[in-house]
């Protein structure tokens, strides 16, 4: 028992690395906050005043990050299956709801077109890499689908994806859709992660 709660601890240990302590330390609920950080000062994807949705929003960094670009004179709005229960500034809108089935009540309130579609949905893994993958793939395919009904022209999105057989044709499909597409791994992504993050701007609606 005694050697099964030091390895427990030691796991502990190693995930409560730089990046979570520096999140908790800055207000962030998660570390994920540096990888938005990463793909914004790489890609420059947040300016003040934009509208922004973020897909996969819970438990909220993605949120606050965005929320501080945009400053209040933007709008932040976030989905997801979970609630957010962080307090968040008076532009920053999070709504319980399932990204495959947003109904008319939400974009009758929602500020689109968006600027910015964010997507770091995950489903939970299975550790079987083909399955885990084509999951990923049909999250990233909503996330596309939707920027295709309410992003701007010229507007621009970021989608997490774990890479498998379909990853290839994902990419061209986005690549039809966008001026320009790339691939970016944050800093802050643990090692052992198959997450990848693909970036598309310069939206041709």
């Amino acid at each position: 028992m005694a050697a099964k709660r030091r390895s427990n601890h030691q796991s502990k240990k190693s995930w409560a690395d730089h990046y979570t302590h520096k999140a908790k330390k800055e207000g962030y609920p998660a570390r994920s906050a540096y990888k938005l950080k990463a793909l914004d000062q790489k890609f420059k994807l947040i300016q003040p005043g934009q509208t922004i949705l973020d897909l996969g929003c819970a438990p909220g960094a993605w949120l606050l990050y965005a929320g501080k670009q945009v400053t209040p004179t933007g709008n932040v709005w976030g989905v997801d299956l979970k609630p957010v229960t962080i307090a968040l500034p008076r532009h920053i809108t999070s709504v319980v709801a399932d990204v495959f089935d947003l109904d008319a009540r939400f974009w009758e309130k929602a500020p689109w077109p968006f600027d910015l579609i964010l997507s770091d949905m995950a489903s939970a893994t299975t550790g079987h890499k083909n399955t885990d993958a084509a999951r990923s793939e049909a999250l990233c395919e909503a996330a596309l689908f939707l920027a295709r009904e309410r992003l701007k022209r010229g507007g621009a999105v970021a989608l997490k994806i774990f890479q498998g057989a379909g990853f290839n044709l994902f990419r061209e499909t986005m690549r039809q859709h966008f001026g320009r597409v790339d691939l970016f791994k944050p800093p802050s992504s643990r090692k052992a992660s198959k997450e990848i993050y693909l970036i598309g701007r310069k939206f041709t609606a």
